[in-house]
């Protein structure tokens, strides 16, 4: 007997019904990115490595532990890609898009791979959407991409969820923070996690985002980047903040929020869902104005986030928020005898035509199995033909959520049908 496969570890196969429920937080996204101008971009699912390494940092987990590194024929040394924007800032230097008063808006929808522990909403090969600006730097920008996130939730129908933000400082102000942060960490180093014992030698900063309830005490009372940011830095976030109150988004200060890298500058944000446990982020976002020039392109401001769609949907499952069905709506046409099945393969086409969704029966069944089956469809409507209708040139249409019914002439049903409230096909 042959082997059987199952998908790999970490991987998860999306078949339908659940597969409409992807669609609906896609094509939300898509929607909302819309109204705010963003168009989508695409880039190849791997990349030369050493992208990530100086995107993402050599020295984070994502990069020394969690990438599918390999070799191709050509001795070339590439990565799946395990997070979106470095990807879209390496298109962004390689084309040559920066331009003077120019803002280049995107947004995406990707596949990531990390090869890390398999966990509830997290996958090995998992799934996100983001969003990129490059070459706006003021807190007006920093204030729409927030909105956008936010809205995309919104429209989802979740509740809940907690927006976090911090502001991160600059190169003018960030050596103050990290001296300040390096002088009380070393008194209680030997106290620190031995993860957190090596982050105070590459960076600091990242003994925030530690896990750990011991680390977390520890830090509890070291000093923050939003006490030490310049006057540019300040007035940057105040303004921020004032553009968020006039959207009337609510949000909560966290001082502990960061950026592990150097040129992550300025504004980071999280969305929080407690109802996760431990793993409650939904998404993160920054300013990263460094991160352009450091792929070798022209100093330039840039601002974005990524959401798991994973999490998404826990999220929205934990809400009780009922998704779309998929398929709901539309038309079923119904062939009673050889003649009426081969005229309704025809009529179903006619129905299409016309952007409404349509379906016949495949297997020669009888009326009742036929009707069941537009029921388990979800379908609206009910066209019927037998011997009776075949003769007299008129389908009978019924409307299966009132049950009332009525002849139409065979050759106008498409276009009656299209003048009537039915779900058009996607």
């Amino acid at each position: 007997m042959a082997k059987g496969y199952q998908a790999p570890r970490g991987t998860q196969d999306i078949l339908p019904p659940v597969s409409g429920q992807w669609h609906h937080l896609e094509d939300t996204f898509r929607q909302v990115c819309e109204r705010y101008g963003y168009q989508e971009a695409r880039t190849p699912v791997f990349e030369e490595a050493a992208l990530f390494a100086r995107g993402i940092g050599d020295a984070t987990d994502i990069v020394s532990k969690e990438m599918y590194v390999f070799e191709d024929r050509g001795g070339r040394s590439l990565s799946l890609r395990p997070e979106g924007t470095a990807g879209i800032a390496r298109a962004f230097v390689e084309h040559k898009l920066a331009g003077e008063k120019s803002a280049w808006k995107v947004f995406y929808l990707i596949s990531i791979f990390r090869y890390e522990r398999p966990q509830a909403g997290r996958y090995r090969q998992a799934h996100q959407v983001g969003v990129e600006c490059f070459g706006a730097g003021g807190p007006d920008v920093d204030a729409e991409i927030i909105a956008l996130n936010m809205a995309w939730y919104r429209d989802l129908g979740m509740k809940g969820h907690e927006l976090r933000l911090n502001s991160l400082g600059c190169p003018a102000c960030r050596p103050g923070h990290r001296q300040a942060l390096t002088s009380a960490l070393a008194d209680v180093a030997e106290e620190l996690c031995p993860t957190c014992q090596g982050r105070l030698d590459t960076n600091p900063l990242r003994v925030f985002d530690c896990k750990s309830p011991s680390c977390g005490e520890l830090v509890a009372n070291a000093p923050a980047p939003l006490d030490y940011l310049c006057d540019g830095c300040r007035s940057h976030f105040d303004a921020l903040r004032v553009l968020l109150d006039g959207m009337e988004l609510p949000y909560e200060i966290d001082p502990r929020l960061v950026r592990g890298l150097d040129y992550y500058t300025r504004t980071a944000w999280e969305v929080k869902y407690a109802e996760l446990g431990a793993q409650d982020a939904l998404c993160g976002g920054g300013r990263y104005d460094g991160l352009v020039e450091q792929l070798g392109g022209p100093k330039t401001p840039g601002i974005g986030f990524a959401a798991g769609i994973e999490r998404a949907l826990v999220a929205l499952e934990k809400g009780g928020i009922t998704m779309p069905e998929t398929g709901a709506g539309g038309v079923m046409v119904i062939g009673l005898d050889e003649a009426s099945r081969q005229r309704s393969v025809l009529l179903a086409e006619e129905i299409r035509a016309h952007g409404l969704r349509a379906e016949t029966d495949y297997f020669e069944r009888g009326l009742k199995a036929q009707m069941k089956q537009a029921d388990r469809l979800g379908a609206r409507w009910a066209v019927m033909l037998g011997e009776e209708e075949m003769a007299s040139g008129e389908a009978t249409v019924r409307d299966l959520m009132s049950g009332d019914q009525e002849s139409v002439p065979l050759e106008g049903v498409a276009g009656w049908l299209g003048e009537r409230v039915v779900t058009p096909a996607p």
